[in-house]
C-alpha cells in the first residue's frame, strides 16, 4: 500500500502537475492540504476516472483537505470532535464568533485509518493565530487519544507547520523569534508522538536532509534552503509495516510547482 501525502498549494493551479503525479506515482491513499477550492469545485470527475474515491472538505480561496483512496473509503470525518474555531480578535477576545475552517479530514482507507491535516500556520509569536495553533494541535491531540485505541493502522499525515528539530531547518539562526521552531509547537507535535506514534522518517532523493518546503523566493530549493513540515505519524502496526518512506523532490521542480513536495510511505499491511 502506498500512502502519501502532499500540500499542493492550490489543486486549481496545480492540477495538471497532480494528475501526472497520480498516473506515475500511483498512490493508494493520496492525503491533500491547501486545495484551495470549496468541496464543490474539486476535480472530482479527473481523480475519480483515475480509480480514486474522495473526501474533500473544501471552504474556497483558504484552506482546504482532501483524502484519494482506491482501497476504499468509510467512516469519513470531516473535522474532529472538539476542532476549534478561529477568528480575527475583536475587543479584546480570542475567539469572537470562530469560524471551523477545513483543515482535517479523516477516513478508513482499506487497513489504515488516514486522517489529512493542514495545521494552523502561526503566522508569528504574538499573533493571536498562533495561540489558535497551540489550541488546534492540543484539541487534535485528545481527538486522536479517543480514536487510536479502536484503530489497527492509524496515519496522521499532512502539513504540521511544524519543524519538529532544528536538524528539520536550513539553518536555525534564521528563524529565531519565529514560528514553526518554538518549544510550544514542536510540544503539541511530541504530545501526539507521546500518545504512541512515530514520526516515520524518510530518505531524501538528494542531499542528506529531507526537506518537504522550500520557499519559493531566493533560489531557496535550489540551494536546499528547506524545512521538514510535512510529517506522517503512524502507530505501532503502521509503522512495523513501513517498507520505504521518500519525499519525491522531483515534484518540486520544473514550471509552476507547490512550494511543498510529496511525502510517500509504502507499507506491507
Amino acid at each position: 500500500m502506498r500512502l502519501a501525502t502532499w500540500n499542493v498549494n492550490s489543486v486549481t493551479a496545480r492540477l495538471p502537475r497532480l494528475l501526472d503525479w497520480l498516473d506515475d506515482s500511483a498512490p493508494d491513499v493520496l492525503c491533500l492540504q491547501e486545495i484551495k477550492v470549496s468541496s464543490e469545485a474539486f476535480p472530482h470527475a479527473e481523480c475519480e476516472a483515475r480509480g480514486y474515491e474522495l473526501a474533500v472538505h473544501g471552504e474556497g480561496r483558504w484552506n482546504g483537505v482532501a483524502i484519494l483512496s482506491r482501497v476504499g473509503l468509510a467512516e469519513v470525518a470531516y473535522g474532529f470532535d472538539g476542532q476549534p474555531g478561529y477568528a480575527p480578535p475583536s475587543d479584546g477576545a480570542m475567539f469572537d464568533t470562530p469560524k471551523v475552517e477545513a483543515r482535517a479530514v479523516g477516513a478508513t482507507c482499506g487497513p489504515l485509518r488516514v486522517w489529512s491535516l493542514y495545521v494552523p500556520n502561526g503566522r508569528t509569536v504574538d499573533d493571536p493565530h498562533y495561540a489558535y495553533k497551540l489550541e488546534w494541535l492540543a484539541r487534535y491531540r485528545d481527538a486522536v487519544a479517543a480514536e487510536l485505541p479502536a484503530q489497527q493502522g492509524f496515519a496522521a499525515c499532512g502539513d504540521f507547520n511544524v519543524a519538529p528539530t532544528d536538524a528539520d531547518v536550513w539553518d536555525r539562526s534564521v528563524f529565531d523569534g519565529s514560528t514553526h521552531v518554538t518549544q510550544p509547537e514542536r510540544d503539541a507535535v511530541q504530545a501526539l508522538v507521546d500518545l504512541g506514534l512515530t514520526d516515520l522518517p524518510a530518505r531524501a532523493l538528494k542531499h542528506d536532509t529531507p526537506y518537504t518546503y522550500w520557499d519559493y523566493r531566493g533560489g531557496s530549493f535550489h540551494k536546499n534552503m528547506g524545512m521538514r513540515i510535512d510529517l506522517v505519524l503512524a502507530n505501532d502496526a503502521a509503522t512495523k509495516a513501513v517498507t520505504d518512506a521518500y519525499v519525491d523532490r522531483d515534484a518540486r521542480k520544473g514550471t509552476g510547482p507547490s512550494d511543498h513536495a510529496p511525502l510517500v510511505v509504502d507499507l506491507d499491511l
